[in-house]
């Protein structure tokens, strides 16, 4: 029904006047401004806006809405959290042994545990493939205690001001005060590191057939490893960007998603015809998804419910 009424309102003409704005521009700028659109919580919009949602399943929307954005800033700081809450323990630990407060075998099972816990799988490992935080958060903070209080002319090179400064501490607390993951990376993260993680930085130009190395840990390439992999921690960077911008309610009632394409990365088509899915559940009626270039604005792609099974 809602269809028909759409289609019956197109067959009107246009507007010869390219001066005014159409009937349905303007009922697209009305909508935007009573919604609040574009709205980029998708949450957010399904509990408030949905027209098939019972009051226990708004509530649900609800809780699980405030809990993702109370974790939300977690994921900014999940190296320096698990690096300095794994830092913290291994040098308390290693303090009470040599005291003799803490047995051998005692000693010996926190060993254990620690070594299972800063694992850091192959890149092809089927149980994950990417950077253990907490093997990287430890190594940069025992790095930059090591730094502080034995540096090489390297590292006073790179860190004039904390290279020598004789307190380790002081030099933490201050980096795990004022920086998330990403400026902490950008800030601290060291060529003595990089080398001993053999860091490189792959490029995957989608116009090349093969990928290229395009930087080892060397003179020429430190700067350019230690941005890119500052740059991989960067949530807004690494997040898909995706933001509800219209909705006719009087219509077809269709949910019009946009995704702002970066660097040419689009979603992956399985999970994104998946995800499609769950939103036309609960939003009750068709959605649709449009990929849109961020520098040129131009419409890639368009994906709608319609077109996928169930």
């Amino acid at each position: 029904e809602e269809r028909s009424y759409n289609d019956l309102w197109r067959t009107l003409p246009r507007s010869k006047d390219g001066t005014k704005a159409s009937e349905t521009d303007l009922g697209m700028a009305e909508r935007k401004k009573t919604l609040n659109l574009p709205e980029e919580n998708l949450l957010y919009f399904l509990e408030k806006n949905s027209l098939v949602l019972e009051p226990w399943q708004r509530e649900i929307i609800r809780i699980v809405r405030v809990v993702a954005q109370y974790f939300y800033p977690q994921r900014q700081t999940q190296v320096m959290n698990e690096g300095c809450a794994t830092f913290v323990h291994y040098t308390l630990m290693n303090m009470l042994f040599d005291r003799g407060q803490i047995t051998e075998g005692a000693m010996l099972e926190i060993l254990r545990n620690h070594s299972n816990v800063i694992f850091q799988p192959a890149f092809d490992d089927p149980r994950f493939s990417g950077i253990n935080p907490y093997a990287l958060g430890l190594d940069m903070m025992q790095d930059i205690q090591r730094i502080s209080t034995e540096p090489t002319a390297e590292d006073r090179d790179w860190f004039p001001d904390i290279a020598g400064n004789g307190n380790w501490r002081e030099t933490l607390l201050d980096a795990w005060a004022n920086h998330r993951d990403e400026s902490f990376i950008r800030q601290y993260l060291s060529p003595a590191l990089m080398r001993k993680w053999r860091f490189f930085i792959l490029a995957d130009a989608a116009s090349e057939p093969h990928y290229e190395v395009a930087s080892i840990h060397n003179e020429r390439g430190y700067e350019k490893i230690r941005a890119g992999l500052a740059h991989s921690y960067d949530i807004g960077a690494s997040r898909p960007d995706i933001q509800v911008v219209d909705v006719d309610l009087l219509g077809d009632r269709q949910l019009r998603l946009e995704h702002k394409v970066k660097n040419g990365i689009v979603l992956e088509e399985a999970s994104r015809d998946a995800t499609l899915r769950h939103i036309r559940r609960l939003w009750g009626y068709e959605v649709s998804l449009a990929a849109i270039d961020a520098q040129t604005g131009g419409t890639l792609n368009e994906r709608s419910t319609s077109q996928i099974g169930e």
